[in-house]
């Protein structure tokens, strides 16, 4: 982190400072909610959890010479400098707009209702071929999660790379003031939260108040092969990238090479260049053509996009490959939506031997909860998965979903049920997609079918 004096913070926070005035011109070196971590140069922000209170932890940080605490009640005698504010959450976010306001250098934001992650990770694969980029970590990309990758910030980053999640209205409109993005870059509109937000077409209503807040002179990089993105005009240059002709940064020859990744030709007005994507599944096609349209956009050479999209690496459970006991799991367990589960089973349809899906619930649906769940059993029947999986309350609707289409299905209300049953369910030579939301555990699927002996 870009250090900064606690007197910039107690100006760019607001509040009540409790203090000596000397104690103003300290360097805040850290900024931290964890109090095992507040050591001399930190900023410790106290948070109220529904375990643990963070005030209580804040004389032991001043103890061990944390530079000064953020709080929301009157700090004792032992517990200062402190700022006190009506809320920590809206500190943080200040503090980190306030940081990065420091730095004049492109800032990348991502949003969309599915593979915001991946292609959070894949841009920043290819940017590192040319620049020092700092990019969110994991998927701390809320509204307290932003602030903490704004605030990692530090004099060597060229570029920023910054994930922006939401579920209601509002949302994207607190985090643009904070992030403040250069280039945004949306993936799909989708099935995804429509318990807060209606439809599709209040997913994009929400997810382009990134654009509210944005110069006129940025740039909108957009999935063309959406409908409503597609058709999305905001006042900015925008480009399209995907399959269709209409897209400005386009694949073509796209060879699927199964759990080997996917060859393809990326096209765009100045040329066209060979790439090879190291990962499994049809949708990765469009993390690295996103990736290929900022890495044209910010002056990387075709060479230069193809090595960072071959540099690329799964993240956690997305995706991920394992082999054990005969079978091949794919692990994309961390989430779940009707669009995110259509294209794990494109995926999964690829691969060798008996292909199997199990399937969780997908929550935050609203009114359409049942139909969403019903069309994804379908749809995997439609496609020729041999065994359908279901499991979880929802995931009823699948299960009747692909019965109704023809398809093997087996529905299990619980995941104890289920991991009982999975011996008998599964064979050796079985390709299995494992997909829930990530409130299902479905890891606990995973690590049951990688332990399996037969």
């Amino acid at each position: 982190m870009k250090p900064f004096l606690l007197g910039d913070a107690v100006r760019a926070i607001g509040g009540r400072y409790f203090g000596d005035d000397d104690a103003l011109d300290r360097a805040i070196t850290s900024v931290t909610s964890d109090s095992r971590t507040a050591g001399p140069g930190a900023l410790f922000v106290a948070f109220k959890g529904s375990r643990v209170d963070g005030h209580d932890f804040m004389s032991g940080c001043v103890e061990r010479g944390a530079a000064a605490c953020v709080c929301e009640r009157e700090p004792a005698e032992g517990e200062r400098p402190a700022i006190q504010v009506d809320s920590s959450l809206r500190a943080i976010g200040a503090l980190a707009a306030w940081h990065r306001g420091r730095f004049d250098i492109p800032v990348i934001g991502i949003t969309g209702s599915v593979g915001k992650t991946t292609t959070k990770e894949m841009i920043s694969a290819v940017l590192s071929q040319r620049y020092e980029t700092h990019r969110t970590e994991k998927n701390f990309n809320n509204e307290l999660g932003v602030p903490w990758t704004l605030l990692r910030l530090d004099e060597g980053h060229q570029v920023s790379v910054v994930e922006m999640g939401i579920s209601d209205f509002g949302e994207m409109r607190r985090l643009t003031a904070m992030v403040r993005p250069t280039i945004a870059v949306f993936s799909v509109i989708g099935d995804a939260h429509l318990e807060f937000l209606g439809d599709r077409a209040g997913v994009l209503r929400a997810k382009s108040e990134m654009f509210e807040g944005m110069d006129a002179t940025g740039l909108a990089v957009l999935n063309g092969d959406d409908p409503l993105l597609a058709d999305c005009r905001p006042n900015m240059r925008r480009v399209l990238y995907g399959r269709g002709a209409n897209c400005d940064v386009r694949a073509e020859d796209v060879k699927n090479l199964g759990e080997d990744g996917i060859s393809l030709t990326i096209c765009h007005s100045g040329g066209a260049f060979a790439a090879r994507i190291p990962a499994f599944g049809g949708h990765m096609i469009y993390a690295a053509l996103a990736a290929a349209a900022v890495g044209l956009e910010l002056g990387l050479t075709e060479e230069e996009i193809a090595r960072g999209i071959a540099a690329y690496h799964t993240v956690g459970d997305r995706a991920r490959v394992l082999h054990a006991g005969g079978l091949t799991v794919v692990s994309d367990c961390y989430n779940a939506n009707p669009n995110s589960c259509r294209a794990a089973l494109d995926s999964l349809a690829a691969l060798r031997g008996r292909r199997v899906c199990v399937l969780g619930d997908m929550l935050e649906l609203g009114p359409q909860t049942a139909r969403l769940h019903s069309d994804v059993g379908a749809y995997a029947a439609a496609l020729g998965i041999e065994k359908i999986i279901a499991c979880g309350p929802l995931s009823r609707h699948i299960a009747e979903g692909a019965k109704a289409s023809g398809g093997d299905a087996a529905y299990f209300s619980d995941r104890d049920a289920l991991l009982e049953a999975l011996p008998e369910l599964i064979r050796s030579g079985d390709s299995v997609l494992v997909k829930a939301s990530r409130g299902m555990a479905f890891e606990k699927v995973v690590e049951k079918l990688t332990n399996m002996r037969r």
